[in-house]
């Protein structure tokens, strides 16, 4: 490879600029992914650390060399464990990248049962019945972290909705999955609880902490019905948009199911922020 330049000794091809320019892009992207997150500070603490090792190597200081170097030969599975939450996340923005979409088609098709959804949610929100309604993206949600759970399959209507999240009912107490057919497949599931407990002013309750935990470990799309408020909201990318009004659910769940990477990040931008008040 021809030479561009050089300094002192070092000679510079197009090459060192391409490693150069991808090194940047990849620290930019994974800042961006960890900022505002105590993962990011973890981060500093290890940089540290490592700089520590270089100074304490230099002036000799055997001891504090020693252990050290006894946390480096451990900091890859180190690394894994205390950054579980965010490699997890990082990745699931890798499969919704157009990256990602050019080789792997998104067979959702929502048709007319997302009519069924919507009219079965208003209605329980009308009534203060709560629902937690799992809407499967790009990842197969049976192969994840989902407790529990009924298998069987169904057309999505709206008078099997409202049966299933029935007081009554010995199903209404967890999460309906449903599949990118939009054909119900289990009933009945525990999902992971998220960390947060707040959002903005709002106390988060168990079934929004559940619909928020799935979107924090998997690409899919919740819809919750609190049976307090009869408010209706939706999780999506780690995120909580409370109070989504009546007039605007039909479209706004249908831009979440199927809009790609690129639509994603201008819709949340003209939303505003995760908190909509009605």
């Amino acid at each position: 490879m021809k030479e561009l330049f050089s300094l002192g000794f070092l000679s510079v091809t197009l090459f060192d600029l391409l490693d150069i320019s991808l090194v940047t892009i990849i620290c930019y992207w994974i800042y961006k992914a960890l900022k505002d997150t105590l993962a990011f500070q973890i981060i500093i603490g290890l940089l540290i650390i490592l700089g520590l090792s270089f100074v304490a190597e230099a002036i000799n200081l055997k001891s504090i060399n020693w252990i050290l170097h006894l946390l480096s030969d451990i900091w890859l599975l180190a690394f894994i464990i205390l950054f579980q939450p965010e490699l997890r996340r990082m990745l699931l923005r890798l499969t919704q990248s157009p990256i990602f979409h050019f080789f792997v088609k998104n067979d959702t098709n929502i048709g007319e049962n997302i009519d069924e959804v919507i009219e079965a949610a208003i209605e329980m929100s009308l009534k203060r019945i709560g629902a937690l309604i799992v809407f499967t993206q790009t990842q197969d949600v049976a192969m994840s972290s989902i407790d529990g759970g009924i298998n069987f399959k169904a057309d999505l209507k709206k008078e099997l909705l409202l049966a299933i999240f029935n007081t009554k009912s010995p199903l209404h107490d967890g999460a309906l999955i449903v599949t990118k057919k939009m054909e119900i497949m289990a009933a009945r599931c525990v999902l992971p609880l998220s960390n947060e407990r707040r959002v903005g002013n709002r106390l988060l309750g168990t079934r929004h902490r559940a619909g928020l935990g799935l979107t924090e470990k998997i690409d899919a799309v919740v819809l919750i019905v609190s049976e307090e408020t009869g408010d209706i909201s939706i999780a999506f990318d780690g995120k909580l948009y409370l109070n989504i009004q009546h007039s605007k659910l039909k479209s706004t769940l249908k831009e979440f199911i199927n809009m790609r990477a690129e639509e994603k990040q201008s819709f949340l931008k003209k939303i505003n922020s995760p908190i909509n008040k009605e």
